[in-house]
């Protein structure tokens, strides 16, 4: 079965940038917890702006198909610190590459 990624960039007020960082933390724990990966990401140039990867073995089973009501509640969270570029809940699959 085909893995199941989305990517959002994030732009996050400096002075927030500390909460952001923690309830991500919280996120990628609990994301873990299901088998899931989430990787943080931060631009060298631009202060405050970040790319979050979220990759998932099953694309039912992703956070932005089915969140638990604790990924739904952290996820609320990051939404009210930063700003979200428009896609960040885009879906994406992998695609099996031939040898």
């Amino acid at each position: 079965m085909a893995r199941a990624l989305t990517v959002a960039r994030v732009s996050v007020q400096r002075e927030r940038e500390g909460e952001y960082l923690a309830v991500l933390g919280r996120l990628a724990s609990e994301l873990g917890s299901r088998g899931h990966h989430l990787w943080a990401f931060r631009h060298p140039t631009e202060p405050g702006t970040y790319l979050e990867f979220h990759e998932a073995g099953d694309p039912g089973a992703h956070a932005s198909v089915a969140p638990t009501p604790r990924e739904a509640e952290l996820r609320r969270t990051l939404r009210g610190i930063g700003a979200y570029a428009p896609g960040a809940d885009d879906l994406w699959l992998e695609v099996p590459l031939a040898e």
